[in-house]
């Protein structure tokens, strides 16, 4: 089966700002993203990339547009299955606000019983990720054989989900995993089970250095800004 590139998008203007994006219109790469997504096409020069797919949310189509412009010959697809979570009601507001909710707490703690108000479930949503990979599973290797890559450039809520699924982790385990603006995941499926060969690479280890402010114990929900 074939190999799957998960990009989560370059830092968008809603990472820089504190603010949980979802599906708020508008919300384009700031140019530190930007940059991030020009080198996209140099960090991945040596994959023979066989398909794109993308979120249909703007500061995806956008990551992936320098990618596109290096391989014209490369087709590019969306699937709104693996756009962002629909926050419903938390969508365009500021995580600093919302830490006091307390269905924040649950968020952290018990991710599987979160369902955000006037939005969905996580559980909804790793599902919907999870059957998208699957059905792209099959058609890459329908088209392209068995030992095909592909990207898929989504969220960062969306490829925790994804990793927690290959790895057979509860959804609850979710929110110990970490993957930065930009970063790279590779799985490797198989018949009888996913390998995960690369988790959020970014090529960069400043996010590793210690932090005036340390991070704290809490996932960011939606994914976080990355290293300053």
């Amino acid at each position: 089966m074939p190999t799957l590139i998960l990009v989560r998008h370059g830092r968008s203007t809603a990472n820089t700002e504190g603010l949980l994006a979802g599906w708020t219109p508008g919300v384009a790469l700031d140019e530190r993203g930007a940059a991030q997504a020009a080198a996209l096409p140099g960090r991945l020069a040596g994959l023979p990339l066989s398909e794109i797919v993308a979120s249909p949310l703007q500061r995806c189509q956008e990551t992936i547009r320098p990618l596109l412009d290096a391989r014209p010959g490369l087709r590019a697809h969306t699937d709104e299955r693996i756009g962002e979570c629909h926050y419903g009601d938390w969508s365009g507001r500021k995580l600093a606000e919302l830490k006091d909710e307390p269905l924040m707490e649950v968020v952290q703690a018990h991710p599987s019983a979160a369902a955000f108000p006037g939005g969905e479930s996580m559980r909804a949503m790793q599902t919907r990720a999870a059957e998208a990979v699957r059905e792209w599973n099959a058609r890459v290797e329908r088209d392209h054989g068995a030992d095909a890559v592909y990207l898929m450039c989504s969220h960062g809520d969306i490829i925790k989900s994804l990793v927690a699924e290959a790895l057979g982790l509860h959804l609850d385990l979710f929110q110990r995993i970490s993957v930065e603006p930009c970063s790279v995941t590779a799985i490797r499926y198989t018949r009888l089970r996913p390998f995960l060969v690369r988790l959020g690479d970014t090529g960069d280890f400043a996010s590793l250095a210690p932090r005036q402010e340390p991070p704290g114990d809490e996932a960011t929900v939606g994914g976080g800004a990355g290293a300053p």
